[in-house]
């Protein structure tokens, strides 16, 4: 049953790979013992095992992307295209940090054609409407946006254990968190790939919309710029004519989709109960990881 009040719990939301890449470039090569690579999987499940234990959630979930591409390459093609290819060793890893995601009871989600962001997005709406809260576990900028000014929704940085509410966005990117799809619309996005206007950086993206509060509603015309506050105000003003719709489409690439069908979860679905002692014993035995599971403090019944 859905909380009574807003103070409702507060539900920890992981997003999956961001931790899986961290884990694989920050520790040595690792084989389990049928010579499955899995520094990886090792590093994310210290990751998850570790959080569990400082900070005992009542409710947790992880969101996983089904694959290196989405709904969003059928829109823009040349999205997330300047990635290097998945390093041979880490794609069979995937897997395995959706299987140890399972067996320590985390509720877990994928779905094909999108992006572990759009789950995030859904599952934080859907906590919201329960009467709890959400915390966005991630280092993607992009996240913000799911941000709200009532407090019930922030993001948090593991590695930098910093929290990211309303006025924690405003003085990172200077805009509210609604409005960082505009934001990196005007700016663009070199880790996804999506060019922004060009000649438009932080600052001259910031200080126009602190006037005007999307893409949309900018003028093309200088002369109709009143208070924005910046240098260059008629060239930045042709700039973002001639490019708008490059700029609109960027917008609509970093939007999350906060509906991703068939993901409905209740708060009972994101309560977590412990690890299932049967599923993690019998997948750290096949690791070879013989003492990380003396480190879980909560089994199921």
């Amino acid at each position: 049953m859905a909380a009574k009040n807003a103070n409702g719990p507060l539900v920890h939301l992981f997003d999956g790979h961001v931790y899986i890449f961290r884990a694989y470039y920050s520790l040595p090569p690792m084989t389990a013992s049928d010579g499955t690579p899995c520094q990886a999987a090792y590093g994310f499940a210290n990751t998850l095992i570790r959080y569990m234990t400082e900070e005992d959630p009542s409710h947790v979930g992880v969101c996983f992307d089904a694959a290196m591409t989405s709904f969003r390459n059928e829109i823009e093609p040349e999205y997330k295209a300047q990635r290097a290819a998945t390093p041979e060793d880490l794609e069979p890893q995937f897997d395995l940090c959706h299987e140890i995601s399972i067996a320590l009871g985390f509720a877990t989600y994928e779905v094909d054609d999108y992006e572990a962001d759009d789950l995030l997005a859904t599952i934080s709406n859907a906590v919201i409407a329960n009467r709890g809260r959400a915390r966005i576990i991630t280092t993607d900028k992009d996240l913000c946006q799911l941000v709200r000014e009532d407090g019930r929704a922030h993001v948090y940085d593991l590695a930098k254990e910093k929290t990211f509410d309303a006025d924690a966005v405003r003085e990172k990117f200077g805009v509210s968190p609604h409005q960082i799809p505009d934001y990196l619309g005007l700016v663009g996005d070199t880790v996804d790939n999506l060019p922004g206007v060009p000649g438009v950086g932080p600052k001259s993206a910031s200080a126009v919309l602190g006037i005007y509060p999307s893409i949309e509603e900018i003028p093309d015309d200088s002369e109709q710029w009143s208070g924005v506050e910046v240098r260059g105000a008629r060239r930045l003003a042709e700039r973002i004519s001639e490019h708008r719709d490059r700029a609109l489409k960027t917008k609509e690439l970093a939007t999350v989709l906060r509906a991703v069908p068939g993901v409905t979860p209740g708060l009972r679905d994101l309560a977590y109960r412990g690890a299932d002692r049967e599923r993690v014993e019998e997948l750290f035995e096949r690791l070879g990881w013989n003492r990380i599971k003396d480190r879980i403090v909560k089994w199921q019944d």
